[in-house]
C-alpha cells in the first residue's frame, strides 16, 4: 500500500469502531485543543486534557467548543502535568500521549523514568511525515527530533522503529534510502560508510522487511531521472519512502524547508516507548498537531 494524502490514513483511523484516548500532557494550549477538539469530533480520539482547568475552559470557550469537564483532570503545574498524562497510559486509562504547552524534554523525562515510565529499554526516535508538492506520495524523514548524532547502532534501531509504523500503516516494504552529499563511498565522509553498512545490513538480513539504500543523495532518492543520469539504478532511486538523515540538523533542516517553502503538510510522533507520543513544536499549526495525532492512533497497538 502507498499513501498519497494524509486524508487516506485518516480514514483508516475512523473505520475503527473504538476511538483511542489521548492524555494531552499541559493542554492549556489553543492549537493543541484545536487539533484535540477536530480529533474528536472526526471521531479518531478521546482525549483527556491534563493542565490548568480554568485556562483550558477559557481557551474552548473562546473556540465556541466544549468537552465533558470529566475529562479535564486539573494540573496547572506543567511538570506535574506530564507526569500525570504518563501515569494515565501506564494505568490503562489512556492509550497514547501528547505533548501540549510544555517542553519536550519535560514529557520525555516522565517518559523514560525507570520507576513510573513508559520506557520499552528500546531506542526512541522521531518519524516526521510530510504530503509534499512535487512529490507522488507520502515521505518519511527520520530523525529530526530525537538523536542528535545517531551511531551506526542508532541509525539501524531508527531504520527498524521507522519501518515496524510504516508496516503498522499497511506499508509492504518501505523504500529506504539513507541521506550522504554523494552517492559513492568516500573514507573521509563517515556519512556514506555508515550509509554502506547499513545496505549491506538490509542485504544480510539484519535489518528486515524494507529495502535500504545508500549512500544516496536528496535528488536520486526523490526524482528518478536525475537518478538515472547520475547511474545510480537501486531500488529506491526516484521513489523513496523514507530518508535516513545522517544527523538531527539534516533531518530537522529538511524537514521545515519542505513545509515553511514548498507548503507541505506535516506530521509527526516519537515511536519507541510504550506508545507513540505526539511531540509537535510549540508553534504547530492545529492541522500539523491533528495529522500527528491521527497518525499515532493509527499505529497505536501495532508496534
Amino acid at each position: 500500500m502507498v499513501f498519497t494524502r494524509f486524508e487516506q490514513i485518516s480514514e483508516i483511523v475512523k473505520s475503527s469502531t473504538d476511538p483511542k484516548r489521548m492524555a494531552v500532557a499541559a493542554a492549556a494550549d489553543e492549537h493543541t485543543l484545536e487539533a484535540a477538539i477536530e480529533a474528536r469530533s472526526a471521531g479518531l480520539v478521546n482525549p483527556v486534557l491534563v493542565g490548568d482547568r480554568g485556562v483550558i475552559l477559557s481557551i474552548l470557550n473562546g473556540m465556541g467548543d466544549t468537552i465533558p469537564e470529566c475529562d479535564i483532570m486539573h494540573e496547572p503545574d506543567g511538570i506535574k502535568a506530564c507526569e500525570t498524562a504518563v501515569r494515565l497510559v501506564r494505568e490503562g486509562q489512556a492509550d497514547f500521549l501528547m505533548k501540549g504547552n510544555v517542553e519536550t524534554s519535560a514529557l520525555l523525562k516522565a517518559v523514560v523514568n525507570k520507576e513510573s515510565g513508559l520506557g520499552r529499554n528500546r531506542t526512541m526516535s522521531h518519524i516526521a511525515m510530510f504530503e509534499a508538492p512535487g512529490y507522488h506520495k507520502l515521505l518519511t524523514i527520520v530523525d529530526g527530533g530525537m538523536i542528535a548524532y545517531p551511531t551506526l547502532e542508532q541509525k539501524k534501531q531508527i531504520i527498524e522503529n521507522t519501518v515496524d509504523a510504516l508496516l503498522a500503516l499497511g506499508y509492504e516494504r518501505p523504500k529506504v534510502g539513507v541521506l550522504a552529499c554523494v552517492e559513492k563511498v568516500n573514507e573521509k565522509m563517515p556519512e556514506t560508510l555508515d550509509a554502506c553498512e547499513l545496505a549491506e545490513m538490509n542485504e544480510r538480513g539484519e535489518i528486515k522487511n524494507c529495502i535500504v539504500n545508500g549512500p544516496i543523495s536528496y535528488d536520486c532518492a526523490v526524482d528518478k531521472e536525475i537518478a538515472t543520469f547520475k547511474d545510480y539504478f537501486g531500488e529506491v532511486a526516484g521513489d523513496v519512502d523514507v530518508l535516513v538523515a545522517p544527523n538531527i540538523h539534516t533531518g530537522n533542516i529538511m524537514g521545515k524547508i519542505l513545509v515553511c517553502t514548498n507548503n507541505a503538510k506535516m506530521a509527526g510522533f516519537v515511536v519507541g516507548a510504550a506508545c507513540p507520543i505526539v511531540v509537535n513544536s510549540r508553534s504547530s499549526s492545529a492541522e500539523e498537531k491533528l495529522y500527528s495525532i491521527m497518525l499515532s492512533a493509527a499505529v497505536l497497538g501495532k508496534i
